[in-house]
């Protein structure tokens, strides 16, 4: 293997350790679905259809991925997502 291939593996294998964490979102009984629905359009950035497909899997498995990607950026937006009173941790 040449030093560029090498180079370009390390990368590679950078890029998949910083993108590998998760917000994961926890089920609660006091969030509306709508509530729910509207902070993460707000916060992840996610499409209506995406935030109402975490919502309905949240519900009825108890938590969901909703952000993948590098800490630095995930943090703010389980801040923000603790901030608006919803259960969530970044793993």
């Amino acid at each position: 293997m040449g030093n560029q291939e090498k180079y370009l593996e390390e990368l590679l294998l950078k890029d998949e350790v910083v993108n590998n964490n998760e917000i994961v979102l926890f089920n609660d009984d006091v969030n509306t679905f709508d509530y729910v629905i509207d902070t993460l359009v707000a916060v992840c950035d996610h499409t209506l259809i995406q935030a109402e497909q975490c919502a309905y899997l949240v519900h009825h498995k108890g938590k969901c991925t909703v952000k993948t990607g590098a800490y630095r950026d995930l943090e703010p937006k389980c801040s923000k997502l603790l901030q608006a009173g919803l259960s969530a941790e970044i793993i």
